[in-house]
């Protein structure tokens, strides 16, 4: 044959010449290679990726057509590279199009052309070398420089991830030359955004005690900025500025080790939305690119169908694909799952984690039963990528390298002495109600009674907040009461919110019955909290609720604390129980330990090694060194939650217009989508199961809910109301 091609006909009835794509891709895989040394094997993975396609089966299946993925081609240049002993280029070849395999399935896909067991495959060969004028003597690569088999495997997983962005790139430009001249290229602005935060900082008020402490505490974290890339720790107390000290460290470091991007992960989407409204409205809508199940899913569709979106809008929905952008916020599940996945639309983005900086805000929220793989992929990641890590909070766990415990291998603080602002911005004074012998929702409301103060209560089950919430609706003792927990649609939790905030403005009387979900991200600040018993780091972030601006100091007094035990205490699980239990033991002995910066570290490396199973983390830590990756895939969950979304039809009148709105489109939107969230509530299979007649399949394949809504506590099993049937 004289002429080979890689993709049939575009709308200009071109073909897609395969030199010219094998070429395509090795420039981009080279470009996204970051160290010198990578580069030769980056550049031969977008070479020899598409080998395969010059069988004349391949060429014949583009003239004619056929049944897609009828004739297989990446083994083909996996097997190629195997032949020579380039292993690495070649299981990320193999799984291109099917995902990075096993050790064994690779080995299978590839024997018998190792074994010259091939039929035409040397004609294959030669139609390669000929058609790109290949030297098979630049095969002879040095190998990477990795003996430690974890780093060779992230090793490979980012040399996967690169060879499928630059596949995907060099694909759509000869499909789609518009959507292709719409993907962004922006560098990292850094003098712009550091001249906008020291704006900002100037702005700010300099005259109380807290704000000294702020400025203090950002020059000393900014002092270490031009340190190289590695892991860091920012542990502040509640409401000392984390986000935006971190991000004035991290430019800095950006510029002295010349990053590409900083990543800001968290772990709640209302902590995100916060996060990104206040970052775009420092530096601007056009820098900040949001990535989470709400927000930017699904754009593949909505572009290709031509929805009418501005080119700002565009430019964002391709870069969540691959998150080529200068400021990314995202959330812990996605980032965690990306890094862990062997899909390669999931691992597109990997390779752009390189050469950034990744912030964890609330960093202690990472699962315990997943944290010794998550944190052997972060150093690995570090190494081998050239990637700096923050790790943000006020409760700083335990995650440095020790005996018994295969952590980070070094973390560096960024504050050398934490203990003094602690000591400093001391706030609440914390006590055991009736010393944690168990007590009924009646001895807890005359406690709250006895203070004659606003208060928040905060439970560890749905269940036990909707119990006490309705206990309290019987009495006069408070000047309004309200109830939080993800039993209420976002749009209702944000409307209650955002009343709480503006009675506590007014300084009324209010008692607030919330669940864990007040933890991290609501910036609450009440004379007074009340605490079921719970894990320590739980403890401490529901105490960064009460007097959290320290405003009660300038009246010489602090917030109150109670931590209290349920009669027939509810968990959300055995491993929250069991570390809940452990800190009620350290808190008997000696509460005064709460008031020590590093309670938690120590707490932390305690219940480790007490109640967590880790033989699954050691299965996933297995599985990753005998380059095992879809076994990988399969085993690393950062969240169990098998919950699933039920629009809530009878919320309010928006809600009901809206679901008609979208009844009557033949395709929804990623602005459709998104304009759901707010009147979505997570719902778990059993509660599904048992209230089957409430909800029902739209045509668009999401459920709804049809029956009751509680304007108070939200989603409701009781008995419809009649005015709820009128539209």
């Amino acid at each position: 044959m004289d002429e080979f091609y890689a993709h049939s006909e575009n709308n200009s009835n071109e073909k897609h010449h395969l030199s010219k794509h094998l070429f395509e891709t090795a420039l981009y895989a080279e470009s996204f290679a970051c160290q010198e040394e990578y580069k030769p094997l980056f550049r031969l993975s977008g070479l020899i990726h598409d080998f395969g396609k010059y069988q004349s089966a391949f060429q014949d299946y583009l003239d004619h057509g056929g049944r897609r993925g009828s004739v297989p081609h990446a083994k083909w240049g996996a097997g190629y590279a195997r032949k020579f002993k380039i292993n690495d280029v070649s299981i990320a070849i193999d799984g291109h199009h099917k995902g990075l395999p096993d050790r064994v399935v690779w080995q299978n896909d590839t024997n018998e052309i190792v074994h010259d067991d091939e039929p035409g495959f040397e004609d294959v060969r030669s139609s390669f070398v000929a058609d790109l004028g290949f030297d098979e003597t630049t095969l002879a690569l040095p190998q990477t420089k990795f003996v430690d088999g974890f780093k060779r495997e992230l090793f490979i997983r980012y040399l996967f991830s690169a060879l499928t962005d630059s596949d995907w790139l060099s694909t759509e430009a000869h499909f789609d030359a518009e959507k292709s001249a719409s993907r962004p290229t922006r560098p990292l602005p850094i003098d712009f955004m550091l001249k906008r935060l020291e704006e900002e900082f100037a702005a700010k008020s300099k005259d109380s005690e807290i704000n000294e402490l702020r400025n203090k505490v950002r020059l000393e974290a900014v002092a270490k900025a031009s340190f190289d890339t590695g892991c860091y720790s920012l542990a502040l107390p509640t409401g000392m500025g984390k986000t935006l000290t971190s991000l004035a460290w991290a430019l800095r470091h950006a510029q002295h080790n010349k990053l590409k991007r900083i990543i800001i992960v968290l772990p709640y989407i209302s902590i995100i939305d916060q996060t990104a409204r206040e970052l775009k409205r420092i530096f601007g809508e056009e820098w900040i690119l949001e990535h989470h199940s709400s927000y930017n899913e699904g754009h593949n569709s909505a572009i290709d169908r031509n929805e009418d979106y501005s080119t700002e809008q565009k430019r964002k929905l391709l870069a969540c694909e691959n998150w080529d952008f200068p400021v990314i916020v995202t959330t812990t599940v996605q980032f965690f799952e990306s890094l862990f996945s062997n899909r390669p639309s999931k691992c597109r983005k990997n390779h752009n984690i390189a050469e950034s900086i990744v912030i964890f805000d609330e960093a202690q929220t990472i699962p315990k039963e997943i944290i010794l793989p998550t944190l052997g992929m972060l150093n690995d990641v570090q190494a081998v990528m050239r990637t700096s890590f923050l790790f943000c909070t006020a409760t700083q766990p335990a995650y440095e390298k020790r005996a018994g415990f295969d952590g980070i291998t070094a973390i560096t603080p960024l504050i050398e002495e934490p203990g003094i602002l602690y000591d400093k911005t001391k706030r609440v004074i914390y006590h055991l109600l009736d010393e944690l012998t168990p007590i009924s929702f009646t001895r807890l409301k005359d406690a709250l009674i006895e203070h004659n103060e606003a208060a928040l209560v905060i439970f560890n089950t749905k269940k036990d907040a909707l119990d006490f919430f309705t206990l309290m609706q019987s009495g006069d003792a408070w000047d309004a009461q309200y109830h939080l927990s993800t039993a209420m649609c976002p749009d209702h939790r944000k409307a209650t919110i955002q009343q709480i905030r503006d009675n506590l403005a007014a300084k009324k009387k209010i008692l607030v019955a919330s669940t864990q979900l007040i933890e991290a991200g609501v910036d609450f600040d009440f004379p007074l909290v009340f605490r079921a018993l719970a894990p320590l780091e739980a403890i401490i972030q529901s105490a960064g609720r009460c007097n959290r601006e320290g405003l009660l100091n300038q009246y010489g007094r602090l917030g109150n604390v109670y931590l209290f035990l349920l009669e027939g205490a509810r968990y959300p699980n055995k491993t929250y129980q069991a570390c809940a239990g452990y800190a009620a033991e350290l808190l008997q002995n000696d509460i005064e330990q709460l008031y020590g910066h590093n309670v938690f570290e120590k707490y932390y490396a305690s219940v480790f090694n007490l109640y967590i199973d880790q033989s699954q983390q050691q299965a996933i830590n297995e599985a990753r060194k005998a380059f095992n990756f879809e076994t990988v895939n399969d085993s690393y969950r950062y969240l169990d939650d098998h919950s699933e979304g039920l629009f809530i039809y009878n919320y309010n009148d928006k809600s009901r217009q809206l679901l008609h709105k979208l009844q009557d489109k033949k395709f929804l939107s990623r602005d459709d989508y998104r304009a759901m969230q707010p009147f979505t509530v997570q719902a778990y299979a059993n509660f599904i199961y048992k209230n089957v007649e409430e909800i029902k399949t739209s045509s668009h394949g999401f459920k709804v809910w049809y029956g009751n809504y509680n304007a108070a506590t939200g989603i409701s099993v009781a008995p419809m109301e009649v005015d709820k049937y009128v539209v």
